[in-house]
């Protein structure tokens, strides 16, 4: 989720954060932009849903959770949305946009899938989130990921 919020279309980097608020509860907050139509309205995404189709890591970590709340910002406008798995519990609402453009994604995993710590690592570092296929250096600023669980020293990166 975090490589996939990090990594733009283009190649380049975005600037993200991450929360990480128990083993199986997770917020990515992004600043990539939501596909759009010719109009720049808001394209449906996975089921109709905010997920956008150019995305699927989010797809995929929602299909594995209970509940998914989304936002996402164009232009200053906000829209926000509650999944259960991919499936929208309701329409899009508005909401206030945090920043011009963006997502930002809270997921409850299922823990019928995943056991107490299996999911989200405890020392997840900026650099691990290069490899092979990314061929972009480390943003020259950092990004936090604040991980709130207990027994974690408050934040694992930068």
């Amino acid at each position: 989720m975090v490589w996939d919020a990090l990594h733009r279309r283009d190649g380049t980097h975005g600037q993200i954060s991450v929360e990480i608020t128990s083993d199986l509860s997770f917020t990515v907050e992004d600043d990539q932009l939501h596909s759009v139509d010719e109009r720049q309205r808001l394209l449906p995404g996975f089921y109709e849903s905010l997920l956008d189709k150019d995305r699927w890591a989010p797809a995929a970590a929602a299909a594995l959770s209970v509940r998914t709340f989304i936002e996402v910002w164009l232009d200053g406008h906000g829209h926000r949305q509650e999944l259960a798995g991919v499936a929208p519990v309701g329409v899009w609402e508005e909401c206030p946009a945090r920043r011009a453009y963006g997502t930002r994604t809270t997921f409850h995993l299922d823990p019928s899938y995943f056991g107490p710590g299996e999911a989200i690592a405890w020392a997840l570092r900026p650099e691990e989130l290069h490899g092979e296929g990314c061929e972009a250096r480390l943003p020259s600023e950092t990004f936090p990921i604040h991980d709130l669980r207990s027994g974690a020293d408050g934040s694992a990166g930068k």
